[in-house]
């Protein structure tokens, strides 16, 4: 192991070997030794001009870059363009150190090693940016993980990130273990469905499901308009039209949390319980016999 071997004195060499392990560099700069000496030549030397170059052509496309690093030791002064140019593209914080490159006089190695530490760090930080973008990415495309993601933050369990989806689910079989454990006896009842299901029962139940929301999307969508036309129509009479905008302000944020789209699942199914099967129509006479009144009463006249 190359970090056993380090000096603990090394300071800024070491943690360049260290990013540069990190990010798969596997030049001949892996040695402290060979780094230091490379340093002292600075851009005269063509190993650290190709590890800066290395550098950057993995800074390039993660960053959207202009800049880069063509150019070696045989052609200095475009070299001390290209340098300087990408470290301040990167928005470098040593401007006396980018301003000696490009005049061609770096008074010391140090110098060298913190733009190598510096790029070095870019690119960590925007292969983690990457990485953290296609995950959420992932997230939002992905129904799966956005409903593991609700129900974690339900039970108030850490986000699943870039972990195995057994561990999550056996992580969440134990929270719910212990919820259940801790309410009284009775709380939940037993589910509607109670026979387990093959995967062709499954993929029959999914179409089936597939098939009603389509219909309920239909009806909702018919019966939204229905509620648009209606509403509109309060505003045609003469007293009405000088209170469009009140109606309006009223109205809008309610008409805009109504969906089209249903929201029944197969997950809705599985939490169903019995007690859902025990529906009484309101025009039932156990219904009426505690809501009737003389007003609802329907009287026969004789012919």
């Amino acid at each position: 192991d190359r970090r056993v071997k380090r000096r603990p004195e090394s300071g800024m060499e070491c943690d360049i070997l260290d990013s540069l392990e990190q990010l798969g560099y596997d030049g001949p700069l892996l040695q402290e030794k060979a780094l230091l000496t490379a340093v002292e030549g600075g851009l005269s030397s063509p190993e650290y001009v190709d590890l800066c170059g290395w550098l950057a052509a993995r800074l390039k496309p993660l960053c959207d870059l202009e800049e880069n690093i063509t150019s070696g030791p045989d052609d200095v002064d475009s070299l001390q363009v290209e340098v300087s140019g990408l470290l301040r593209e990167l928005n470098c914080p040593y401007e006396d150190v980018i301003s000696a490159i490009l005049k061609g006089s770096v008074p010391k190695s140090k110098d060298h090693l913190k733009c190598l530490l510096f790029l070095s760090s870019e690119l960590q930080a925007a292969q983690i940016a990457r990485s953290r973008r296609a995950s959420e990415k992932h997230k939002e495309g992905n129904p799966v993980c956005q409903e593991l993601v609700v129900i974690c933050s339900t039970l108030s369990l850490s986000e699943p990130r870039g972990n195995d989806a057994a561990g999550v689910l056996s992580q969440i079989h134990d929270k719910v273990d212990k919820i259940l454990k801790e309410l009284p006896n009775g709380s939940i009842g037993n589910p509607v469905l109670k026979k387990s299901l093959d995967s062709e029962q499954w993929e029959i139940l999914h179409n089936m499901n597939t098939s009603l929301c389509s219909e309920y999307e239909c009806r909702r969508r018919m019966l939204i308009k229905r509620l648009d036309v209606t509403v509109q129509s309060f505003g045609w009479s003469d007293r009405a039209k000088v209170k469009v905008d009140s109606m309006a302000r009223v109205y809008q944020p309610k008409r805009h949390a109504l969906r089209p789209q249903s929201t029944v699942d197969v997950a809705k199914l599985l939490a169903a319980r019995e007690d859902i099967c025990n529906v009484v129509k309101t025009s039932s006479g156990s219904s009426r016999e505690k809501t009737v009144c003389a007003v609802n009463k329907v009287h026969n006249f004789p012919p």
